[in-house]
């Protein structure tokens, strides 16, 4: 499976972002997550304990000079992108480091978006949706808006975690998130995981017109995923989905 074993990594060509520099916060030689998805090229979770994260401290200065070396080699990034090896939002430092990588940003490339690819699950939490307020492209996870789907697909650690818990924090964010789902087909532990059916899309399009997203993005599988069973939707399939969702106003945008 894919992990990132620096803090800084890349730039690397994104589906979805362009020139994405991305960030790590998780252990460099772990898997940390509050979901245990079913389709991450970082595969599934590992023991927290013996894995520490890097300081605010350490990931300052890891920024800072692959900024400064970015911009001596008149090297241009589209994004700065927190992902990496986990969930980047349980980092307990996370809207500091999102503050200092906003002054670099301004310092070096005050073009470049700051982006945060996040799951979702830690939204309730006050420091992380100022956080989120603060970048500028706040991609939250919705893989579907049915609990048994949800469930199997992401595999959240807690048990209480649910769709409509869901809806009712990313509605704080009024229009200023962006929607992302992974759309698949498969099975797992002998259950079966579609959430391209038309029940699963009618539910999922009345979620989204409650939310009102300024963007919802869709893709596909692209990398290894540690559950072998998974199929990749076809391109031609996630553009009539996506044309279900234009349909309701909200710009949609394919990575098959």
């Amino acid at each position: 499976m894919l992990q990132f074993h620096e803090i800084i990594y890349g730039p690397v060509l994104s589906r979805r972002l362009g020139n994405s520099l991305g960030i790590n916060l998780l252990p460099v030689d772990a898997k940390i997550c509050t979901f245990n998805c079913v389709y991450c090229e970082c595969g599934f979770n590992t023991t927290m304990h013996e894995f520490p994260m890097p300081s605010r401290v350490d990931v300052k200065r890891a920024l800072e000079e692959k900024l400064q070396a970015l911009h001596v080699g008149n090297q241009t990034i589209d994004v700065i992108t927190f992902a990496g090896n986990g969930e980047p939002t349980i980092h307990p430092e996370f809207e500091g480091i999102i503050d200092d990588a906003c002054l670099l940003r301004d310092s070096f490339f005050p073009q470049t978006k700051i982006s945060v690819l996040t799951n979702s699950t830690q939204i309730y939490r006050k420091q992380v949706f100022n956080a989120l307020m603060k970048a500028d492209n706040a991609i939250l996870k919705l893989d579907s808006a049915i609990d048994q789907t949800m469930r199997l697909i992401d595999q959240p650690t807690r048990s209480d975690f649910s769709v409509a818990w869901l809806v009712k924090n990313l509605q704080h964010f009024e229009n200023k998130l962006i929607i992302q789902t992974m759309f698949l087909r498969g099975s797992h532990s002998g259950q079966k995981i579609d959430n391209t059916t038309q029940t699963e899309i009618t539910a999922y399009l009345k979620v989204l017109q409650t939310l009102k997203p300024q963007q919802v993005m869709i893709y596909t599988i692209d990398r290894e995923t540690p559950v072998k069973s998974l199929q990749k939707i076809p391109l031609e399939e996630l553009e009539k989905i996506a044309e279900q969702i234009r349909k309701t106003g909200i710009k949609v945008s394919v990575a098959g």
